[in-house]
Order: C-alpha cells, then sequence, then structure tokens
C-alpha cells in the first residue's frame, strides 16, 4: 500500500482554525491547540446566543409596547388583550416600529384595541 502523507490535510485544517480564531487575543489566534480550544467555545456561545437573541428581542419590543400605550392610559397586557378582541393581528415587532417611526398610525391600532375592551368604572 502506499505511504499516504498528510501534511497538507493537516495545514488546511489548522489554517481554517486560525482563521476563525482571527481577532482572537494572545496564544488564542495563533497557536492551534489554543485556537481550536477557543473556537469551540465560541461556536457554543454563538449557537446558545442565536435563541437568546430571539427572546432578547422580544422583550425589547414588548418593553417598548408597554412605554408607548402608558401614554394612551393602557398597560401593554390591557392592550394585547384590546387587539385580540377587536380581531388585529400585528405582531410586537411591527407594533414596535409604528410606536417609534408612525405615532398617528399607532395611536389608531391603540384606540382600535381600546375600543374592543369592556369599560372599568
Amino acid at each position: 500500500m502506499a505511504r499516504v502523507k498528510r501534511g497538507v490535510t493537516s495545514h488546511a485544517k489548522h489554517k481554517k482554525t486560525l482563521d476563525a480564531a482571527k481577532g482572537f487575543y494572545g496564544r488564542r489566534k495563533n497557536t492551534i491547540r489554543a485556537a481550536k480550544a477557543a473556537v469551540d467555545r465560541s461556536m457554543q456561545y454563538a449557537t446558545r446566543d442565536r435563541k437568546a437573541k430571539k427572546r432578547v428581542f422580544r422583550a425589547l419590543w414588548i418593553q417598548r409596547l408597554n412605554a408607548a400605550v402608558r401614554e394612551f392610559g393602557l398597560t401593554y397586557s390591557r392592550f394585547i388583550d384590546g387587539l385580540a378582541k377587536a380581531g388585529v393581528a400585528v405582531d410586537r415587532k411591527v407594533l414596535s416600529e409604528l410606536a417609534i417611526t408612525q405615532p398617528e398610525a399607532f395611536k389608531a391600532i391603540v384606540e382600535k384595541a381600546k375600543a374592543a375592551l369592556p369599560q372599568t368604572a
């Protein structure tokens, strides 16, 4: 059987890892053993944070909506309840953008939600 030299393959794998470690601090950017560990860990963080990002943005939209609807005498919870009862199907991301960029349109949606809620004395 012919002898197989693996220098090219190993060099390519090492280069791929070191490219991924570009910008890291100290030995983590240029020593293959340290870089491999750092890159593996960074990939774990990236995977975890792609999931967390969705939660963080939803929380941000909810905070913005709560602040925006309080100007109209509602809370976020009552606003969402009013939207459901009025049959308005607009997601929180779009509502948040409307509150910031188009206050008149947002006011119309809030009024519609308010009208759908039962009036309390």
